[in-house]
């Protein structure tokens, strides 16, 4: 396949494997010219910057408050109230911490996730990504659909009329080979997310008990330790997934973002957060209100009940704001999940790949998006399919998958060639590595859970987590200690706004420790094992569901 060149005049020191990747950055609400070097003294010039720079950050957090995230939390807010509130406190920093790392790769290297894996960790990884993200992006965006079919259903309109319209108007958003209008079009529906804070308003939610299980970490009176882990791990995999990580990078990437507005992204970044975490609370707050001391209450089914709910108990405005907020989050996150896919797969196989592009321009890249979303859309309107074992396959894939994407990600932040003065700190290390423990042990009571789950009681699950709790400090000090070489780095007279990483074909060949590959090693087998026996697992219950 024919690589798109790029002038040589634009490239000196630059990365990047699309011209259309290289000029000027026209964001939503402002435009910076690529010349402009100079320096923020004003308040206003500051704002406008950071108008002209939103976007990476509030589009992949709210894309991930999809139609998974608002069955996950009012799960979470119908079975056990707010009891599980303080998890979401506690994702805080993880969320920034891995989000801001792909940022941070995103606008110093050039280039997406998927291809700096391939180039620095080899083919096998590299295929390993773009398998893995594939099926579980696609069946991502299958809940997507599940999700606008259940709140078309509520609203009483014909299911395959409303997943027609839907999948036409994610398309058509992509389609204008305008970055900028694509960008006005997602930070609408950001802004419509906020829908859920007058339904936590008039559903009116006990504050003081609100304030309490934000801080207070504890578990539901009388729940089961299984079921109340695996609703954890849940919020876990929902606040936490694997395509936001190829998403942000790549959007960056496209959004023409230098290192120099690196500090406006992080701001970006945390107002996301923000957003994010208003719509969590709102939907565990407003479900635990409006089902307390009825019948429904600890008997969750799906999003579409919940709305049914608040039209019952609190009133039909509610239940419609909830409706529309839901396909809301659906079409964005199906537009996030999809792209990430899209840009992955043309970074990777080095497609024109490029929302400043239309569609006969880079048919590769919107080839993957559109046929992503007209395979999920049929799926969904087609008879019989088990979608409930899908969304399940969803959440139990994204458990097994994430520790190595978080893996791979600290890894490429202490590559010295890659990121240069930008590469990570010694306690930023240490942070994530405790995280990447975490999400194997959770990963391994999840996998668990989905393959014996007649065995895996309270006794098991602690003993996972009593033992993994060495591992957990064993495994953050040896990630910490990869970190030296990126500070010594960061010591030398190198001027941060400006470095770039080099073109890939003049990177040296990536080094790694023997502790490094051991691990690389242990995880690649465990992902295998896991992996291949969660897919048979599914294969089976499929093959029984059709009996």
């Amino acid at each position: 396949m024919t690589r798109h060149t790029i002038p040589a005049q634009a490239t000196a020191r630059n990365a990047a494997l699309d011209d259309a990747h290289i000029g000027h950055i026209h964001g939503a609400l402002g435009t910076i010219h690529q010349q402009d070097h100079g320096p923020r003294t004003s308040w206003r010039h500051r704002f406008r910057t950071l108008l002209a720079i939103l976007g990476p950050g509030l589009i992949v957090m709210v894309g991930d408050n999809d139609a998974g995230a608002f069955g996950t939390y009012t799960q979470a807010g119908q079975n056990y109230g707010t009891a599980l509130l303080w998890t979401l406190l506690l994702l805080v920093p993880v969320l920034y911490v891995n989000q801001e790392m792909v940022l941070r790769l995103g606008a110093v290297t050039g280039v997406g996730h998927a291809r700096l894996i391939l180039e620095r960790f080899g083919r096998f990884w590299g295929a390993f990504s773009i398998v893995d993200l594939f099926l579980l992006n696609a069946l991502t965006i299958v809940t997507e659909f599940i999700g606008i079919a259940l709140a078309l259903d509520y609203l009483g309109v014909s299911k395959e009329l409303g997943v027609a319209l839907s999948a036409v108007a994610i398309i058509a958003a992509v389609s204008t080979g305008n970055f900028r209008r694509f960008e006005r079009f997602a930070l609408v529906l950001c802004v419509g997310s906020l829908l859920l804070v007058p339904i936590a308003l008039m559903a009116h939610p006990p504050v003081v008990h609100i304030a309490r299980d934000m801080v207070l970490p504890q578990l539901p009176t009388g729940g089961k330790l299984s079921d109340v882990m695996l609703l954890i791990i849940a919020i876990v995999g929902t606040t936490i997934a694997p395509w936001q990580l190829f998403f942000q990078q790549s959007y960056v990437v496209d959004k023409r973002i230098p290192p120099r507005f690196i500090k406006y992204e992080r701001l970006d970044l945390w107002l996301g957060i923000v957003l994010v975490i208003i719509g969590a609370v709102a939907m565990m707050a407003f479900t635990a209100a409006t089902f307390a001391g009825k019948p429904e209450f600890g008997n969750f089914t799906d999003a579409g009940a919940v709305a049914a709910g608040l039209d019952k108990y609190v009133g039909r405005v509610p239940g419609l704001l909830f409706a529309v907020a839901l396909i809301d989050a659906s079409i964005i996150g199906a537009c996030a999940v999809s792209l990430s896919t899209a840009y992955a797969i043309g970074d990777v196989l080095s497609l024109k790949h490029s929302l400043h592009r239309k569609p006969g321009d880079a048919k590769g890249f919107y080839a993957v998006y559109f046929g992503l979303i007209v395979l999920a859309a049929g799926l969904v309107l087609t008879p019989h399919v088990p979608l409930g074992l899908l969304t399940n396959a969803v959440q139990t894939l994204a458990g097994v998958l994430l520790p190595s994407a978080t893996v791979f990600l600290l890894l490429l932040c202490n590559d010295e060639a890659v990121l240069g003065p930008w590469a990570n700190t010694r306690l930023m290390n240490l942070f994530t590595g405790a995280v990447i423990a975490l999400l194997v042990m959770l990963s391994i009571i999840l996998t668990a859970s989905v393959l014996f789950p007649a065995t895996t009681n309270a006794t098991v699950i602690l003993s996972i987590l009593g033992g993994g709790t060495l591992v957990a400090l064993l495994t953050a000090v040896a990630t910490g200690a990869i970190g030296s070489r990126g500070n010594r780095t960061a010591k030398k007279k190198v001027s941060r706004d400006t470095w770039r990483m080099p073109p890939l074909n003049e990177l040296p060949a990536a080094t790694l420790s023997r502790a490094s590959r051991i691990w690389m090693a242990v995880l690649r087998g465990y992902l295998v094992i896991a992996g291949g026996l969660v897919l048979i697992r599914i294969a089976q219950l499929t093959i029984a569901g059709q009996g």
